[in-house]
């Protein structure tokens, strides 16, 4: 993989791990938060996998480091959804 290529991999992973932190902020512990959970998959679906599928279509990825990214921004989305059952159950527990 070309070394620009690799950066460019670096500053996108480092733009979902700032979209999920930022939807973290979205969580209510009164609320069901799956609806941020679905609209930080949506924003990788929407935008991060077309930018890395072009890439694999050009010939700068290889299939296999084009799907193992997606999949280290696929993890980041079920971290999310971990995160938020934790904002839920803490204040399930406050209430009892």
């Amino acid at each position: 993989m070309e070394e620009d290529v690799i950066k460019e991999l670096k500053n996108l992973e480092g733009m979902v791990l700032n979209w999920k932190k930022s939807f973290l902020g979205w969580a209510s512990p009164e609320l069901d938060n799956d609806y941020v959970y679905h609209e930080f998959s949506e924003e990788l679906q929407n935008y991060v996998y077309p930018y890395v599928r072009r890439l694999y279509e050009t010939k700068h990825l290889s299939a296999s480091e084009a799907e193992e990214f997606m999949n280290n921004c696929y993890r980041q989305v079920e971290d999310l959804r971990d995160q938020l059952k934790d904002v839920e159950t803490k204040q399930s527990k406050k209430e009892v």
